[in-house]
């Protein structure tokens, strides 16, 4: 697992209950505990098999799109690879 640096996104109600639901499969077919995190990672890999899976997700919450969400985790990365010279 990466340590990344925290940041706060904005979903909507029905997409974090949605993103939970996500990580409850995650965890039941891993046996171990999934943070939301690690479910976003799960359908971000998806994305290039099954675009449609990811952008019924994004696309409950208005004005964020898949680019935007891409740009926004490889900010994420070069944070953390900053912070925690990886």
């Amino acid at each position: 697992m990466v340590n990344l640096v925290s940041t706060t996104i904005k979903v909507s109600r029905d997409t974090k209950e949605r993103l939970v639901k996500v990580a409850a499969r995650l965890q039941e077919r891993y046996g171990r505990r999934v943070d939301l995190d690690e479910a976003i990672r799960y359908l971000l890999d998806l994305e290039g098999r099954r675009p449609e899976l990811l952008d019924s997700l994004v696309g409950s919450m208005p004005g964020l799109s898949v680019e935007e969400l891409y740009r926004e985790r490889r900010l994420d990365e070069k944070r953390a690879a900053r912070r925690y010279n990886i």
